[in-house]
């Protein structure tokens, strides 16, 4: 958008027209806001302010480009932090994923071939299904030692993954898996500047 004078690309954006508004709500009180007009359409800027996320999941598999204008332009602006905390997440992946590689090739000495990494790849992903239980942390509250079991069972599902394409022993594979999560858990924990 060619629209934007100076300091404005920082400010949040209509979900209808995708023009910049200088805040998308008043609050009085706490848990008493007002909802902000964009200028330009005369429509309530964002709506989704107000809405839970299931609702916002929702419009986002149905490709509502609102719901995406939402989550992308004043989601992750309002919530700045959050970005940071993808960021940091894709970082651990990709260690995560390094490591793993670098541990099949020279630990269980796995011949290069891209269809075997290809392999690896596919049963590490496959295998990480477990993930999805963290999702469920988002509609319902659990306490954060779950975490902890949900990455236990990622562990040991990556371990019988890796056994099946690699057929190595389990021990091996085991290992691999757990110096691969140990670097992932390291580098998040140094990027959150966690002691």
């Amino acid at each position: 958008m060619g629209d934007a004078k100076e300091g404005e690309e920082e400010w949040p954006r209509c979900v209808g027209c995708g023009r910049h508004v200088k805040t998308l709500y008043m609050q009085y009180s706490p848990g008493n806001i007002r909802l902000m007009k964009c200028d330009t359409c005369k429509a309530v800027a964002d709506p989704y302010i107000e809405c839970e996320f299931m609702i916002i999941l929702i419009d986002l598999i149905l490709h509502k480009t609102r719901a995406y204008r939402h989550l992308l332009f004043n989601k992750l602006r309002i919530y700045s932090s959050l970005d940071k905390v993808l960021g940091d997440a894709l970082l651990g992946n990709i260690v995560f994923m390094t490591m793993l590689f670098l541990e099949v090739q020279f630990i269980l000495k796995l011949s290069f071939d891209i269809r075997r990494y290809r392999e690896v790849l596919l049963a590490v992903i496959i295998s990480s299904y477990f993930k999805l239980f963290l999702m469920a942390m988002m509609v319902w509250e659990f306490p954060s030692s779950v975490i902890f079991f949900v990455e236990i069972s990622v562990l040991s599902s990556n371990t019988v993954a890796l056994r099946v394409v690699t057929e190595f022993s389990k021990a091996h594979c085991f290992g691999v898996c757990f110096g691969a999560h140990a670097a992932r858990y390291l580098t998040e924990r140094w990027l959150l500047g966690a002691p």
